[in-house]
């Protein structure tokens, strides 16, 4: 088995800081046109990315984002609880601001994230934003708005988003 260097994040948000322009940029253009088999190529980089970066070692997303939570989510999560829905919804959600006014986190970092080993103490019913992120699986052109987001918070993005700039610069699909 081979072991997955822990993330440092400190050095992490140093290349974001470096390199973030131009990864919007790429991920921009991918949003405008996607290059013929890159639905291929993200599905391949994804495995790679996994055997390299270690969530557990980060958390970065649980400590600075907050998932949006389904009516479904809330249901699941607040019979877990024995709590009513509107109970949990008072107790750990607000309304977000602005947009449609989702269901979030009232709290950052996320109020069920266990600090001492980053561990989600719900993981088995967590909400189904958390359990799809970071999207990489989904179709990169249209998640392409999602990514440019994730890019600064997960080195998992990031780093696909690094690997799939230099295959498409390798194969001369760029734009």
């Amino acid at each position: 088995m081979i072991k997955i260097a822990p993330v440092n994040l400190r050095s992490f948000k140093q290349k974001v800081r470096h390199h973030k322009k131009k990864f919007k940029r790429f991920l921009t253009g991918l949003g405008k046109k996607a290059p013929p088999g890159l639905e291929v190529l993200t599905a391949k980089l994804e495995k790679e990315v996994w055997k390299e970066v270690d969530c557990l070692s980060c958390a970065n997303c649980c400590k600075t984002m907050t998932p949006t939570f389904t009516p479904a989510d809330i249901k699941r999560i607040s019979a877990h609880f024995g709590e009513t829905p509107d109970a949990f919804k008072k107790k750990w959600l607000k309304r977000e601001r602005g947009g449609d006014r989702d269901w979030i986190n009232k709290t950052e970092p996320c109020q069920f994230l266990n600090m001492d080993d980053n561990k989600c103490s719900i993981y088995e019913i967590r909400p189904s934003d958390c359990a799809g992120f970071p999207h990489l699986p989904k179709k990169m052109k249209d998640f392409a708005h999602i990514h440019k987001q994730n890019v600064e918070l997960c080195p998992a993005t990031y780093r696909i988003v690094e690997k799939m700039m230099a295959a498409m610069d390798q194969s001369g699909s760029r734009q």
